[in-house]
């Protein structure tokens, strides 16, 4: 199996358009020894020529002209990607589709909470329909194993997340499984199997088994502390309410990954605000003496 991480920033990117805090001002300027990150997106395949898109993300034509398995070559107009899944709603993962709307009709994989968002609140499906078209395969999040026609030699398994839907969703004040899931991906051919997850904000006691199983953990790296926003002077909202656990602390990422040696730690959906951004921070020393790697955009995995 291999995986691409087309992108490793949270929603905005990094630097963000709009942002003139420390970081951003700091990697624009040369100064801060830190990579640009566009939005969260990996994608992954069995034989190289077929890739599943995880997350849609608005910087998607960017991410393809920069890994050339998914560009055209094959034919006048074509592509890698041969289906999405989504792990959630969000506008950061889910955006992207509009960007494939001039591609062959689109194989979409998601959970009903989420298709139900995406046809209602942000009806990126229906405006899809008089485009390219989607063809809609319901994702349950109860851990059973499944498998993509379009893709074949990849196994799935999808977990629910404790989160919030997006503002936008009609549940967004009645949380619904499947509103936020995890993904265990699997090549039995190999035996490799990745867990991912960007939006994880609890260790649920049914995420262990998955948890344990998998060689790589590539999870949620949004916030450093609970009070990142607020410490940056950007926002008034605090990690965990947004659904996103921060590294740091008793009962943070950090400790919590700890629980998992056997595994290669990556985090992912990385916010602006974040310090592990700086390479030369101590907050990234914290995390190099745990074992905890930081993705970039183009960071190859094979399993």
């Amino acid at each position: 199996m291999r995986i691409h991480v087309l992108g490793s920033g949270a929603g905005g990117g990094f630097p963000q358009w709009n942002c003139h805090c420390t970081y951003c001002a700091g990697v624009r300027a040369g100064t801060l020894r830190a990579q640009p990150r566009t939005q969260s997106s990996i994608t992954v395949s069995a034989d190289g020529e077929r890739w599943v898109l995880i997350n849609a993300s608005p910087d998607i034509r960017a991410q393809i002209e920069a890994f050339p398995p998914l560009r055209p070559g094959r034919a006048v107009r074509d592509t890698g990607i041969a289906a999405v899944l989504l792990v959630d709603a969000q506008i950061d993962h889910a955006t992207g589709l509009l960007m494939l709307r001039e591609g062959p009709r689109l194989a979409l994989y998601t959970t009903p909470a989420v298709h139900q968002d995406l046809t209602t609140g942000f009806p990126v499906i229906p405006m899809l329909g008089h485009y390219c078209g989607v063809d809609w395969h319901p994702v349950v999040p109860d851990g059973a194993p499944f498998e993509m026609a379009q893709a074949p030699g990849l196994r799935f398994q999808a977990f629910a997340l404790s989160s919030k839907a997006p503002p936008y969703s009609p549940h967004r004040h009645d949380p619904h499984p499947g509103d936020n899931i995890g993904l265990l991906i699997t090549d039995p051919a190999t035996g490799g199997q990745l867990f991912y997850a960007p939006g994880l904000g609890a260790f649920e006691p049914h995420l262990a088994a998955p948890m344990r199983d998998a060689d790589v953990l590539l999870v949620d790296g949004t916030a450093w502390r609970d009070e990142d926003l607020i410490d940056r002077g950007v926002g008034t909202k605090r990690a965990l309410e947004m659904g996103h656990l921060p590294q740091s602390g008793p009962g943070g990422m950090v400790e919590r990954l700890a629980a998992f040696p056997r595994a290669r730690k990556i985090l992912i959906h990385i916010n602006n605000t974040n310090p592990i951004l700086d390479e030369d921070s101590a907050e990234r020393r914290q995390l190099d003496a745990a074992g905890i790697e930081v993705a970039e955009d183009g960071l190859e995995l094979v399993l």
